[in-house]
């Protein structure tokens, strides 16, 4: 359990700090307020139809095609995204958001992967990810990589 005084502080940051992001995360969650949500670590987490998961501040979006272990590593790597948002605030969308996006849809980067075998997940962007959602969770990922 997370103290509260921890999630006022995450709130209060993401609202100031990371307010672009997070208010398109909080109107994505509107937009999806028939979904099921719940909280992970102080963020408004929500499963949404898409394939593809995604962190907008505190408000993560994850795939309600994951089960079980993928979908508690999604959750983690989705919070990391939320610490990123914390620490760059303003420059979580250009720094994090569209290459990460970019590398996800873009059909170069598409048969880049799929050429070269790498995963979606050693874009750095993704990998720093991993690594907080690791550090903070202590458990090592074995999907995600």
């Amino acid at each position: 359990m997370i103290p509260t005084c921890k999630i006022i502080i995450t709130a209060v940051l993401q609202f100031t700090w990371g307010a672009l992001q997070t208010t398109a995360g909080a109107v994505l969650t509107l937009i999806l307020i028939k979904r099921r949500h719940f909280i992970y670590r102080g963020s408004v987490a929500c499963e949404w139809g898409r394939g593809e998961s995604l962190s907008l501040g505190m408000f993560i979006f994850i795939s309600e095609q994951a089960q079980d272990r993928l979908r508690e590593e999604l959750c983690a790597h989705e919070y990391g995204h939320s610490v990123q948002s914390m620490l760059l605030g303003p420059l979580y969308l250009p720094v994090i958001v569209l290459p990460s996006a970019l590398w996800c849809m873009f059909p170069a980067c598409k048969r880049h992967r799929s050429r070269t075998g790498l995963s979606y997940y050693g874009f750095f962007t993704e990998r720093w990810a991993n690594m907080i959602a690791e550090g903070l969770t202590g458990e090592p990922f074995t999907l995600l990589i």
